[in-house]
């Protein structure tokens, strides 16, 4: 009876961590986390070789076509990567977005995806002129930096959580 009841008080007590066990199994047996851990990286480097050109372009007024070029590089992984997240976030959570584990990274990730989308609205339409596009752009960078900062932090925590689950198994 015992075995029951602590089974049962397992299943109801709040989860502690950032994944529980089923989630972490789920998470580790998913090809998404393997995308993410791709995209991720490459979404990082588009963004600094971008920043570069964008700054640059800032500065001298030169370069603006290879700027514009990286922007909706950037652009289009960042929309590849939220799509892919979101699934990865289904898998792991049964959810597409806002999970409790990942809520204020989603948020911030949609703050992301406006800059970013207002960036592709100003220039398709001309309603906004290059150095505001640019202006536009750098905030969703400044944005997309929290952001990533948000999803390392976690990570982080993701790993320190794993390690003391192992170290917990491997002296119970």
């Amino acid at each position: 009876m015992s075995d029951v009841t602590s089974d049962a008080t397992r299943r109801q007590a709040p989860q502690t961590g950032l994944y529980t066990p089923e989630q972490r199994a789920r998470r580790d047996a998913t090809v998404w986390t393997t995308v993410q851990g791709i995209l991720a990286p490459l979404q990082f480097l588009v963004f600094l070789i971008s920043l570069i050109l964008v700054v640059r372009f800032l500065v001298t007024g030169e370069g603006y076509g290879l700027a514009t070029a990286s922007i909706l590089l950037k652009t289009a992984v960042l929309y590849l990567i939220m799509v892919t997240g979101a699934i990865w976030e289904k898998v792991v959570f049964g959810q597409y977005l806002f999970a409790p584990a990942f809520f204020w990274e989603d948020v911030v990730s949609f703050g992301v995806i406006a800059l970013h989308t207002l960036y592709l609205y100003g220039l398709l339409t001309g309603a906004i002129g290059p150095v505001a596009l640019m202006v536009i752009t750098l905030a969703a960078y400044a944005a997309y930096v929290v952001n990533a900062g948000q999803f390392l932090w976690k990570l982080r925590t993701a790993r320190l959580q794993s390690d003391r689950a192992f170290r917990a198994g491997v002296t119970a």
